[in-house]
């Protein structure tokens, strides 16, 4: 099994394996064209990202600038809309759906280390490193500055709170909203309509 195969199975794997080094290499020279381009040349933009991206359908728009690691694991819905400053480190599938919105500096992280240091890197010195896959719903309202984190999954008709860091399933027609240390969820009556009570969220 090769260390992407790994990669995409989660399984642990070397990161600076030479396949995926130059996958990484190949991704960095497309995001740094996209990134340089401006906003009124569309077809090329479009094109880019056509290149880059696994999936992209009609009406996506991505601000510059974008990152990413790889790009061939990222699919994204029609009508999305991604701010600046977005992260996608994809060393697992990002599926994002369609009429998605997500604001500036958002990042997400498919990969993670072992905590233990002896198990992080090994004796040659290179370090280890597994990766989740993270989904994301239609209709889905992502605020400014949230993580969404290795392994999650966001259900549709979601609208997360800026700041919110995101780790595990968050289901449909639900508002989430960072709480002290914990995350706070409002369900929804229906979609696109919060319930009328008053919340205590502080």
């Amino acid at each position: 099994m090769t260390e992407k195969e790994k990669m995409l199975s989660g399984q642990n794997y070397l990161a600076r394996d030479p396949e995926l080094i130059l996958l990484h290499k190949n991704c960095r020279k497309i995001l740094s064209e996209f990134n340089s381009i401006t906003s009124d040349n569309v077809e090329s933009r479009i094109s880019l990202l056509n290149n880059l991206f696994e999936k992209v359908e009609d009406g996506v728009w991505i601000e510059s600038p974008f990152y990413c690691d790889y790009g061939i694991n990222i699919s994204i819905g029609k009508n999305t809309f991604i701010n600046f400053n977005c992260v996608f480190i994809d060393n697992n599938k990002i599926e994002i759906g369609s009429n998605v919105l997500i604001g500036p500096g958002v990042h997400f992280y498919t990969s993670s280390h072992p905590v233990k240091s002896k198990e992080r890197v090994k004796s040659d010195g290179k370090y280890i490193t597994n990766a989740l896959p993270i989904k994301v719903g239609n209709n889905v309202w992502i605020g400014g500055n949230c993580s969404i984190l290795a392994g999650s999954s966001i259900g549709d008709n979601v609208t997360i709170g800026a700041g919110c860091v995101i780790h595990g399933d968050i289901p449909s027609n639900t508002l989430v909203l960072q709480d002290k240390a914990q995350l706070k969820f409002v369900e929804k009556s229906r979609p696109y309509q919060w319930n009328s009570r008053e919340e205590n969220l502080t």
